[in-house]
């Protein structure tokens, strides 16, 4: 077990607003961690800054042992696994899901003119067939739906192997369907020990997957509660984040909320 993450006092001021305000937090390698908040908590921006597209303004922050800032980022974004929506719209639409994957090793959205060795191609068509994508390898990127189109995205962030593994809203636009055989998949992920440490940003509680282990609660750019998600996610804590009364249950693993 290595720290994988650790953040000293981070904020972040943009145009005179505070978005990130002394935050502190460490992930290490065994673990998967959930971000939650409302809007405007600062999750997406605490997740660029785990993925190394964005400086803080104040604090430190170290990404697999590399401060960002002080290193090259060029040499550590390809150890880091990051699948978002924008991301997702830089993909050529014509591309097949195959290149989409594939291009990963080269940190290109759209094949061009690399040179890709047999490994890599069948590297990326193991890891279609792990995410249930394999059917959809010829299939035109922007010819899929909104759930496969986000399994490819995770498929392309794993494709390297990377030492962290970052999402921003992956079950986002999703109807029932797609977001349980989303979240079916990642959990199967989540649970095997050789996958890398994971961060996850969603806005729902019904969203996390069995096998996470820690929650990360934002309100306002700061820590509401932040451990293990048996001590930290809980009726209290999502009441003080979200401004009003709210019961949390859980089942089986899965989680749900309600105003009260």
């Amino acid at each position: 077990m290595v720290n994988v993450l650790h953040f000293t006092g981070v904020s972040v001021v943009r145009g005179g607003t505070t978005i990130l305000d002394s935050v502190d937090w460490s992930v290490d390698s065994d673990q998967r961690w959930v971000i939650l908040g409302p809007n405007g908590a600062g999750k997406t921006t605490t997740l660029q800054i785990a993925a190394a597209l964005m400086h803080p303004s104040s604090g430190t922050a170290e990404v697999l042992e590399e401060p960002i800032g002080g290193s090259d980022l060029f040499e550590l974004r390809p150890r880091i696994g990051f699948a978002s929506t924008a991301m997702a719209r830089r993909v050529p639409a014509n591309e097949t899901v195959l290149n989409v994957v594939m291009t990963a090793a080269y940190s290109v959205t759209g094949r061009w003119n690399e040179e890709y060795e047999e490994i890599d191609e069948r590297r990326a068509q193991r890891v279609l067939t792990e995410w249930k994508l394999d059917h959809l390898a010829d299939r035109k990127f922007g010819s899929l739906s909104d759930g496969e189109q986000k399994r490819v995205q995770i498929a392309r962030s794993i494709m390297t192997d990377p030492e962290i593994l970052l999402l921003d809203e992956p079950a986002a636009s999703l109807d029932l369907g797609a977001r349980e055989e989303l979240l079916r998949l990642l959990s199967g992920f989540a649970s095997e020990p050789n996958s890398p440490a994971i961060i996850m940003v969603t806005h729902h509680v019904e969203e996390i997957p069995r096998g996470f282990t820690h929650v990360l609660l934002l309100s306002g750019g700061s820590v509401v509660s932040a451990g293990p998600l048996a001590e930290s996610l809980t009726s209290d804590t999502l009441t003080r984040a979200f401004g009003l009364p709210i019961e949390l249950t859980e089942t089986d693993g899965r989680f749900s909320a309600r105003a009260i």
